[in-house]
């Protein structure tokens, strides 16, 4: 028996305690990934910094305890009480879920934390969380231990750990920051260390330095002028064994940029040359040369009881081991070998041209070409106002769009994207613009310049594709909003929809310019873009027929044809007609209803997949899709040849209703993405079955009168009593096809001397792409607005046209 059902059964999980509960709700997962994700959003943070124009140093440190640094000398987290909780502004920020100052335009603008629950989140699944704040001349100071503020009492030795005793603030009681330090008025800036959590990430989960140095790099180059530095302690700072000349030959020397200069990608690998002095590292000596810059730790002692356990230690073997075994100890597991500089810095001013070139590999066929500009666009959000009530209002924003892209030698395309210099590897809106733009203006110069290019223009497969433009293309698309509404925490893909046509007027204007040539500077290059793309192009035709010789010639010598298909009889190809049933029970009718010589029969059981937002494997791994191709015979996709089509008609029979309507459009959406040609050519056709049939009586005895609508049954009626033509008053009403019998499933609706058909059209390619993206893509607010607008002009009639 089931235990009693009452409010005592009820949990309560109050301030960060639900993180803990659910960490993946936060960060994904709890391996590598999430731990990586927590570094993410306090690197993030200072970064936000920099955007606001109050940051241009960051400096990452990572511990031989496992434990990791985040140092910035932007404003400082706010150190005054806010007045609603009665609490600090660091301790709201570091232990309340959505609190922040990234939820209005004041502070911020264009920013990579957006939710308010990045840092407070790291806290929580921290098994310590230390905070620094330089500001007003004071440096101040807090503790936490898995989200809960206190003090720990080794906060003086210089050496902390998370074993350490710790004394947690009372519930309710408003912990004061501890002033522990005073520095020069004009510095600014936050540092945070924190030990990540073993209760809560898994025992495989592994901090990678390779993301690291990929994510900082990345990031100096969409923030020109913001220089970020990675120490790792796990390397001894003054033995030879670990400079730079005697790393791993695997890994490419990095060129030392004057910073002053704010040219290339600066990385400086420290050694015992690289500081003013033996044994000084590069941090120091920045420190040295400007007393005003932030500090490169929590403190000053713990940086020189780290420096001087190096120097003690002489085998750098047993400290590799050492540091190792602490890594373990906590749950959490460092990489081994440790093939790195102890330092190295980034700093750009190139910004996403730097970063195109960067990711470039191979010969060049173009120069970078760069698109960038703002436009304005209107958006609906919630405001905070005062009292801290949301109220809805349109507001302006500005959106920045920043691409470069060029060419290279080669197959592979490397295509970043990025929202406010956070990554966005699912792509968005931002991306569907710029490749929609990019195809649609390469496209129409190959059309300009067909004889030039050898272009056949009356060859329908003599077309350019998305695949063959994105060949050999290095791209960096980068979009900056307030705002921004991301899929998800982990802000894998951009949603603001507005974005889109934004980016595609910009990539329009600008790169139609750039490849028709007209653009001063840009006709050579160009002219090397199109032959590479049409080449490109030719290559996949050519391709395509090669695989053509191959296919059978007739997909009935195939012994794989799907047991269920009721085929025609061989001969008949110029007639044939494949009817696409929906059900068992409607197939057994049509089987004695047909007629074998050119009618053949496919069941279909239910509503088949939404190939909109299907990939092709899951399209082709569906059983309904894969024998509904495999049927017709003539491939799929960019392969597809109509003339190995194996009929003339093909045909969805479905039953008159919501779910009849509802599985045609899925098969319409299956032949416009896979088999396009079909309906181009208009061989694609809706079966019409009647919803009514009327049997008429007296003199009219046998004779019937089918309707096809609840308006057409009331009209006809209505005429037969006019006329005074006797019929029976019990109206059959179908309920489906399977209702019907054989006879009456043939005169209404499979033969061809009485049965009515709907040919589907597609008189406008380009607007019948967007339709379908509409209607059955992933994007669900545009569909939502467009039924909500189209719903007082709903018409029947055109309904599968």
């Amino acid at each position: 028996m089931a235990k009693s059902y009452g409010a005592e059964s009820l949990t309560i999980l109050e301030g960060l305690d639900a993180v803990r509960k659910r960490p993946g709700m936060y960060i994904g997962t709890t391996d590598s990934q999430g731990l990586m994700h927590c570094l993410w959003e306090i690197i993030d943070n200072s970064v936000d910094e920099a955007l606001a124009g109050a940051c241009t140093n960051i400096e990452v440190t990572l511990h031989q305890d496992a434990s990791i640094t985040v140092a910035d000398n932007g404003r400082g987290i706010p150190v005054d009480v806010e007045p609603k909780t009665g609490l600090t502004g660091v301790e709201v920020v570091l232990t309340k879920l959505h609190a922040g100052a990234k939820f209005g335009n004041s502070s911020y603008n264009a920013v990579g934390g957006l939710h308010g629950v990045g840092s407070s989140v790291v806290n929580a699944l921290s098994a310590r969380f230390d905070v620094e704040v330089d500001r007003d001349g004071k440096t101040y100071r807090m503790e936490f231990k898995q989200g809960h503020p206190g003090v720990y009492e080794d906060t003086a030795d210089g050496n902390p750990s998370p074993d350490a005793p710790f004394k947690r603030t009372r519930r309710n009681k408003p912990t004061e920051l501890r002033v522990v330090a005073k520095v020069p008025a004009k510095r600014t800036g936050t540092r945070i260390r924190y030990w990540a959590d073993p209760e809560i990430f898994n025992s495989t989960a592994t901090f990678s330095y390779e993301q690291l140095i990929e994510r900082v790099r990345q990031t100096s180059f969409l923030v020109p002028g913001l220089k970020i530095t990675v120490i790792d302690e796990n390397i001894a700072e003054n033995t030879g064994e670990n400079t730079a000349e005697n790393l791993n030959e695997n890994i490419a020397a990095q060129d030392v940029i004057d910073a002053d200069a704010m040219s290339d990608v600066a990385v400086r690998e420290a050694g015992p040359s690289d500081g003013p002095e033996s044994g000084t590292s590069v941090a120091e000596s920045a420190d040295q040369a400007a007393p005003d810059e932030m500090d490169g730790d929590l403190s000053g002692d713990a940086e020189s009881d780290a420096m001087a356990s190096d120097e003690a230690r002489s085998d750098d073997d047993a400290e590799d081991d050492a540091a190792e075994s602490d890594a373990v100890s906590t749950g959490l597991h460092r990489e081994s070998g440790l093939h790195h500089p102890r330092v190295q810095e980034f700093l750009h001013s190139g910004g996403v041209v730097d970063f195109v070139d960067f990711l470039s590999k191979g010969e060049a066929i173009n120069d970078i070409w760069h698109i960038s500009g703002e436009a304005e666009y209107e958006e609906e959000t919630q405001k905070v106002v005062e009292g801290g009530q949301l109220h809805a209002e349109k507001v302006r924003r500005t959106c920045g769009v920043d691409i470069a892209l060029r060419w290279v030698n080669g197959y592979d395309t490397t295509l970043l994207s990025f929202v406010n210099v956070v990554e966005t590897p699912g792509g968005g809106m931002h991306v569907d613009g710029f490749l929609n733009a990019l195809t649609r203006q390469v496209r129409k110069t190959v059309e300009s310049n067909a004889r030039k290019l050898k272009v056949n223009l009356r060859d329908s497969h003599s077309k350019i594709e998305r695949d063959d433009v994105l060949a050999g293309l290095v791209a960096v698309v980068t979009a900056r909003i307030a705002e921004p509404q991301f899929q998800g925490q982990t802000k894998d893909v951009l949603g603001t929809a507005q974005v889109k046509p934004i980016v595609t007027r910009m990539t329009d204007k600008q790169f139609s310019e750039m490849i028709s040539g007209s653009k001063r500077g840009f006709k050579e290059q160009s002219s090397r873009v199109l032959e590479k793309i049409v080449g490109e192009m030719h290559a996949r035709v050519q391709a395509r027929k090669t695989k053509e010789v191959t296919r059978r010639k007739n997909a009935l010598e195939s012994a794989s044809m799907p047991a269920k298909l009721s085929d025609s009889q061989p001969g008949n190809d110029d007639i044939a007609e494949l009817f696409i049933v929906e059900g068992d029970s409607a197939l057994g009718t049509a089987k004695a209803a047909r007629n074998s010589m050119f009618q053949a029969l496919l069941p279909i059981r239910g509503k088949i997949l939404n190939v909109q937002k299907a990939s092709v494997s899951q399209m082709l791994s569906n059983k309904e899709c894969a024998a509904i191709i495999q049927v017709i015979g003539a491939g799929s996709g960019a392969s597809f040849d109509i003339t190995q089509s194996r009929y003339n008609k093909v045909i969805m029979m479905t039953d008159a209703d919501v779910d009849g309507a509802h599985i045609r459009i899925l098969l319409l959406t299956l032949f416009y993405r896979y088999m396009r040609p079909l309906v181009e050519a208009g061989h694609v056709y809706a079966a019409v079955p009647p919803l009514h049939r009327i049997a008429l009586a007296g003199k009219r005895k046998g004779e019937y009168i089918y309707t096809y609508s609840d308006d057409e049954l009331a009209g006809k009626l209505a005429e037969l009593k006019k006329q005074r033509i006797d019929f029976h008053e019990d109206i059959q009403r179908y309920k489906g096809l399977g209702e019907m019998d054989a006879d009456q499933l043939a005169d209404t609706t499979m033969d061809p001397r009485s049965r009515m058909l709907r040919r589907i059209r597609m008189e406008d390619a380009e607007h019948a792409s967007d339709v379908f993206s509409l209607l059955m893509g992933d994007d669900v607010p545009p569909r939502k607005q467009f039924i909500v607008e189209n719903a007082d002009d709903f018409d029947r009639s055109k309904i599968d046209t």
